[in-house]
Order: C-alpha cells, then structure tokens, then sequence
C-alpha cells in the first residue's frame, strides 16, 4: 500500500499537486500553491446515491424553461448587456474600479426592480445603511420593496435572507464578507470562495437572482481567486474615466445572453441616467468647420457610434518632434504618419509636432479609426477643414492601402441615418486616394461657403 502524501492545491484555481511547487501549472500564477492539509494515496470509494424524483435526470424536452426566462430591471442599459433582463437563479458579478459608481448603478437597479413590486434585499457590507440611504435620498432610489442592512458575516447575512424572502439579493462587496467556516480574513482566496459559493448555493437551491460587487486589483483583473469569475454566471465589467461622466458596462462572460453588447450611462449630479443613444456624446458641438476635425464610425460591442477625431500639426525646430495622443494608440498613430509621408506625399510632417484626441474620453482601439486619423491629420497639415457630413471608416496597411473592416454594412446604416452623405472607405483603394478625395470635398465645400456668404 502506497504511503499516503500531503496534497498541495493552487489558491487561484484550485489546481493540485503532490508536492509544492513555486508556479502553479495550471492558471501560470506565482506563490499561490499551499499545503491543504488533505492527503492523497488512497482513494476510498463512492457509494452511489439514488437521487430524488425532484433530481431525477429527464429527457431535456421535459424541462421547464420559464423558470429561466429574462425578467426586465427597468434598466434598458443593463437589460441591454444581461441579454433583455435578470434571469431567477443567476449569480451576477460587477467589477469595477474603486468610484467608477458599481454601488450607485445597483441601487439604482434595486430601486426600479422594487418598483416593479418585487422586494429586494441591498447588503453593503462597505457602508453603513444610514450612508447608502442618504445617497438613495439623493438619487431618488426610495421605495418600500427596497430594504437595506449593513453585514459583513455571512450567516447573519443568509439570517437577512430567510427574514426578508427576496425577489433579488445584492451583496456589496463580495471581498468584504467572510464566513466563520473559512479561515483568513476578509478579501483572501479561501474567504471569497467560500462566500461566493454559498450565495450562488442559495440563489440556485431558492431561484433568487444575486448581484455580486467585486473589487478589482491594480492591473484591472478581479481581486480574489480566479475561481470566482468561473462559478457566477455572468460577469460585468464598469468601465469609465473618473474624469468624465461616461460609463460602459460590457459582459465578459453570460450564458444567458451575448458577450458583445454595451450599456452606456452616464454620471449626473443626481446619480446615473442611462444613455440610450450616445451618437452625440463624441462629436463635437461646433458647427463651424475647423480643419484637423474627422468622424469615424466605432463600434461598441454590437453598436455603431460616431466618434470625432482631432489633430493639431505644429511646425518644431527640435531634432524629435513630438508624438503627443489621446484616446488612441500612440504606435498606431506613429504608423500612420509614417504612411503619410511616405504614400501620401505629406513628406514635412517629419518636421511638426502632431497631436492627436478624441471627442468625448472615449478611446479607439479598433484599426477601422486609421483612415479617420489619416484625414484629421492630413486636414490639420494643409488646413482644410472637412465637412461636418464626411465619414471615414478603413484600415490603413504599411503599403498606403485602404483595407475593409468588420460590420461595414452597419457603420454605413449608421452613418446615413446621422446625416453623413459621403463615406470614404476601402472603395478608395489607397491612403492617398482618400486624402486626395476628402481635401477635394473640404475645397467645394469651402467654395459653396464663400458663394453663400457673397
């Protein structure tokens, strides 16, 4: 008989070994594998158990679905990103950097899902329910469904749960509740785990749905084990810039809807508005033409939005001219430049400063942007201001080509039902042609002005 040995188990993912080693082999984590006290070697086995007819396996034609139909928040936005509403049994997790405002979007959630007649339960285990009530008061978000408790221990929090009988459970945060079965402190691996497996327990055993807060770490990944993001089943990330008021919730991972939709919101004085067409939040508000301006049509997730590109382009005497950008890739941009003087024929841009940004915060990462950048520039280099109904969408290759980009039918849809009457892409075939083409746009609508005005 084998001698038994002491089994040692990744905190991350849980992955095991029979003896320790620095770097667990399966999720490439450092300093995460630690004795676990059980012992391997001798394998007892199983006596199998007759389940209850409740358990029994039927045909899947059998199986009662309305259970796990969509049930609307009162939040298009986020019914949006959840695939049309909040499913009875799901556990949900929001991430989000620290005061990108997870908690005044959930209470907002809470307070219309209470509206609806369904009573919901709002754990903060960060504040205290006189703090959460006073921001409720500010925000509107009062209703008698809605009741709050300040718990951070588990029990006392499944106590709350058995007291109240939730429609919905909102847990804030789930990495400062812990649980007297787990050793460690708050916001460890073991801790989280452990909560987070007795919620989505409860919420499937009751059919109650669970909004989840998780903390993010400083690389922007959820604190905790990466266990977490594997038992829940959908994932929200927050998005937004502190600086502005515009926020995106996008789903890393849902069975129950897509993974490519967006919800945009935006932060008011009187808490957070939903933003069901956002084409105007990125195009500037100027009707005077101004050269070094250009749109492009991006897309978030499965919607088309107009986004504005600007340049500046600055003569400098200094050896290295600068590169300065904003919302967009900075190696990008580089490439794009180098394009231009060498396939397009702005050979002096070597000598400028060039500044790029977008309208809005907003930050293009996808190559359809590179013909619009190209233009804004080009436009800011021979001042030329391009008309307000142009659009450009196209990827930008190193030989000078215009390439084709992804969902084209709709960027155009999107730009016709704006207002733009001429879109430059790939038709053009070169980086040149299309300069050429949008300069020769900028001087007509340049001479009808001048017609107009005399």
């Amino acid at each position: 008989m084998p001698k038994p040995t002491t089994a040692f188990r990744c905190t991350e993912c849980g992955w095991s070994t029979v003896k320790w080693v620095g770097r667990c082999a399966e999720c490439q984590q450092w300093g995460t594998v630690v004795e676990s006290g059980t012992e391997t070697g001798i394998t007892r086995s199983l006596q199998p158990v007759a389940p209850s007819s409740a358990r029994a396996a039927r045909p899947i034609g059998q199986i009662e679905a309305e259970h796990t139909a969509h049930r609307p928040s009162g939040i298009g936005e986020f019914d949006r990103v959840l695939g049309g509403g909040i499913v009875a049994g799901a556990a949900i997790l929001l991430s989000g950097e620290p005061g990108v405002g997870k908690s005044t979007l959930l209470l907002e959630v809470a307070a219309r899902v209470a509206a609806t007649g369904r009573r919901v339960l709002y754990v903060s285990a960060e504040e205290s329910t006189a703090q959460v009530r006073l921001r409720a008061g500010r925000t509107g978000a009062l209703h008698d469904e809605l009741y709050l408790a300040a718990e951070t221990d588990l029990a006392t929090i499944l106590g709350q749960v058995d007291e109240v009988q939730p429609d919905l459970l909102i847990v804030d945060s789930v990495q400062t509740v812990s649980s007297s079965l787990s050793d460690g402190l708050p916001g460890q691996p073991s801790q989280v785990r452990e909560v987070a497996s007795t919620l989505i327990r409860v919420a499937k055993e009751r059919q109650l749905p669970v909004l989840l807060v998780g903390h993010v770490t400083k690389d922007g990944t959820i604190a905790g084990p990466r266990l977490l993001e594997h038992l829940v089943d959908v994932v929200c990330q927050f998005e937004g810039d502190r600086q502005t008021a515009l926020r995106f919730v996008r789903a890393l991972k849902n069975r129950f809807g897509p993974t490519d939709e967006v919800g945009c919101f935006e932060m008011t004085g009187d808490g957070i508005a939903e933003v069901p067409d956002p084409s105007a939040l990125f195009l500037s508000r100027s009707r005077t033409a101004v050269s070094g301006t250009c749109v492009t049509v991006a897309l978030e997730g499965r919607r088309a939005l107009p986004v504005e590109v600007q340049a500046l382009v600055v003569g400098t005497k200094a050896p290295q001219p600068r590169r300065v950008v904003n919302g967009v890739d900075p190696s990008r941009v580089a490439m794009i430049i180098a394009v231009l003087e060498r396939r397009a024929g702005l050979r002096q841009l070597g000598e400028h400063d060039v500044y790029v940004s977008t309208v809005g915060g907003v930050r293009l990462v996808e190559p359809a942007a590179d013909l619009a950048i190209a233009i804004a520039i080009a436009s800011a280099m021979r001042d030329r201001a391009v008309p307000h109904d142009l659009a450009a969408v196209g990827e930008i290759s190193l030989a000078g080509e215009v390439r084709p980009v992804t969902s084209a039918k709709q960027r155009g849809a999107e730009a016709r039902r704006l207002g733009y009457r001429d879109l430059l892409d790939d038709d053009l075939g070169s980086v040149r042609a299309a300069v050429e083409r949008a300069m020769m746009v900028a001087t007509g609508a340049r001479e009808r002005e001048l017609d107009a005005a005399f």
